[in-house]
């Protein structure tokens, strides 16, 4: 690539990540800010990929193989609510988010949309659909309250989940079940320290095996983990998410090391014990954004881009399949510990029993991808202080020029997708893959069901795995993320993932489809895309649909809106004050509305 050719990238800064996600909340109907984020890791050599091949071809038409699984996902914490009914025991988010300054708003996953109490209902959104397969989570302090087998079963927790399981099989619908999906019970945290501890290992074995003996009769695709990345960065790394502990520069290596050797023990148990009898699968679901050189005709930013994938996906993924670390994983975090004056890596390493143990512990691979970064080379000298970030010796950097709908971190580039999911095939033997994670989020405080950015980043990442089945590689399913608008996590309610909006001011919590619902129906029902004519129809059908269900969720508001007036006004203005500022996510038209009460209340009071 010619120097002139270059793409235009602007530097994403660390300190941007921390700061701009507080900052985002104007309505992106008045005004929106870009925002930056960074993320993420390294890699090392991927000797068969090839990175100087850069085909982004035109959009192609055509089908996924018979048998193709379609589906849609979600997970415990993000969707259930219900954080203290029928016996459940507290998880790590249920003590984090009710810390003050820890959520976006003070939000919390208290009764987020209600899924405990509306598995029907959320049965009939995907018939609707027509999906293939629901990926959801079992929360472990549901079934277990304090984590720990012997202590205590929660029957109640199991028959939610035998009930779930049932009606989706009544429907047709495969169960795709993650084991753990971050809510770690709170007592494990406690009283071991949580990830940080190898007892972890076995506690969540248990969990695991129960899981099989209840379930498993039923359930055919386990996942053992989601995204360990984050459990790992963001959770004792920088603290962003729960138990929130800033153990730079060896807490996310630890907690990785014991959620690997955890992995393997849950395959091994159901490979020994129920594998025979069940049938079943048991993978793990893994995220990575793709890694881009800026310049493909330079070495050293190929080599960085390299590492970036290699500390994200590499990180968990090197380990299953080839029984240790990525080689440049130990090469630069044990160059920087012997810098430091360490006698020992800060990355821990397995042993000879270990790494034969850990390797092949995946019957398919779940892969969770969103966004593509550029990378090129960044010397970090270790005397600056040393994280899992300056551990990778690189800059991330974002092209401007690609759609950006709102989050501060979610870029649409689809060409990334396929890239990625050809190092997997290269890297790894071409494993049986599932996309266990693949959407678009909208942030912005305006209510809009017609959600044409989230219509094309479907047509086109979609398209782009397509692509990559044409390239050989072998990916089974795709899961679109997610079912419902939900909790995300540190943003609290303030992002939107959902095919489907939740209301989440009415206590009911209602569903309403947007028009990607219709859209990615079409996906399904055709099994891909067809034809140029029939493909452009989609889009113009699934806007036209959104029209009755924007009335039907405004009439809605303006009815919550004027009731919210009402008591306002017969109200004193100051003990209202702090409900006027928890209205959740008013539209602007709202804001006016209240805006014009409180004047209104005011002319009152002067009256009296």
């Amino acid at each position: 690539m010619a120097p002139s050719s270059l793409p235009q990238v602007r530097l994403l800064s660390e300190r941007a990540r921390a700061t701009s996600r507080r900052n985002a909340m104007l309505p992106r109907c008045v005004w929106r800010v870009s925002h930056v984020l960074v993320l993420v890791l390294c890699l090392c050599a991927a000797d068969d990929f090839d990175w100087t091949k850069t085909d982004r071809g035109s959009f192609y038409y055509g089908t996924f193989p018979t048998g193709f699984s379609w589906g849609a996902g979600s997970s415990a914490y993000q969707t259930e609510g219900a954080w203290d009914r029928d016996g459940k025991g507290m998880s790590i988010w249920d003590v984090f988010s009710h810390k003050k300054g820890k959520i976006f708003l003070n939000d919390t996953g208290d009764s987020s949309c209600e899924g405990y109490y509306k598995a029907k209902d959320d049965i009939s959104l995907m018939n609707e659909l027509k999906l293939n397969h629901y990926r959801f989570s079992i929360s472990w302090p549901r079934i277990l309250p304090t984590g720990i087998k012997s202590d205590h079963v929660n029957e109640k927790g199991i028959k939610y989940y035998d009930d779930l399981i049932n009606q989706l099989l009544e429907n047709k619908i495969t169960p795709i079940v993650t084991l753990y999906h971050w809510d770690l019970p709170q007592v494990l945290q406690e009283k071991y320290g949580g990830w940080q501890n190898i007892s972890m290992v076995s506690y969540f074995n248990d969990f695991a095996n129960l899981c099989f003996e209840r379930f498993g009769n039923r359930v055919k695709y386990w996942i053992t983990f989601n995204n360990p990345w984050s459990v790992a960065v963001e959770g004792y790394e920088t603290g962003e998410h729960a138990p929130g502990l800033k153990l730079k520069g060896n807490g996310a290596y630890r907690a990785a090391h014991h959620i690997i050797k955890a992995h393997a023990k849950i395959w091994h148990t159901y490979d020994t014990q129920w594998r025979n009898k069940q049938k079943g699968l048991v993978g793990i679901s893994l995220s990575g954004d793709w890694g881009e050189p800026v310049d493909i005709t330079s070495q050293k930013d190929i080599e960085a881009a390299e590492r970036y994938v290699q500390f994200y996906l590499g990180w968990f993924a090197t380990p299953v399949f080839h029984g240790d670390y990525p080689q440049v994983m130990k090469d630069y975090i044990g160059r920087k510990s012997a810098q430091q004056g360490l006698g020992n890596s800060r990355l821990p390493s397995f042993s000879a029993q270990e790494k034969s143990y850990i390797k092949g512990t995946c019957d398919f691979l779940g892969i969770g991808h969103f966004t593509t970064r550029y990378i090129t080379q960044k010397n970090y000298p270790s005397g600056r202080g040393t994280t899992y970030f300056t551990d990778r010796d690189l800059a991330e950097l974002v092209d401007p020029r690609w759609p950006d709908p709102g989050s501060e971190w979610l870029y649409s580039v689809p060409w990334g997708f396929r890239r990625l999911l050809n190092f997997v095939k290269t890297q790894y033997g071409n494993p049986m893959i599932y996309v266990t994670e693949n959407g678009v989020s909208e942030k912005m405080m305006c209510t809009e069901l017609c959600d044409d950015w989230r219509i094309q980043y479907f047509k086109d990442y979609i398209n782009e795995m397509l692509k990559a089945i044409k390239d050989g590689v072998n990916v089974k399913g795709y899961t679109a993320w997610s079912l419902l608008d939900k909790f995300e996590w540190d943003e609290g309610y303030s992002e939107r993932f959902g095919l489907y909006y939740v209301d989440f001011r009415n206590k009911n919590k209602p569903r309403y489809p947007k028009a990607s619902v219709q859209y990615y129906k079409r996906i399904i029902s055709s099994n891909g895309f067809p034809n140029q004519r029939e493909v452009e129809n989609w889009k113009r059908k699934a806007t036209e649909t959104c029209s009755s269900s924007n009335q039907l969720l405004a009439a809605e508001e303006q009815r919550s809106t004027a009731a919210n007036i009402l008591r306002l006004i017969h109200d004193p203005l100051t003990s209202h004050m702090e409900m006027v500022t928890e209205i959740v996510v008013p539209t602007v038209c709202t804001l006016c509305i209240l805006l014009s009460a409180v004047f209104l209340m005011f002319l009152l009071r002067r009256r009296n």
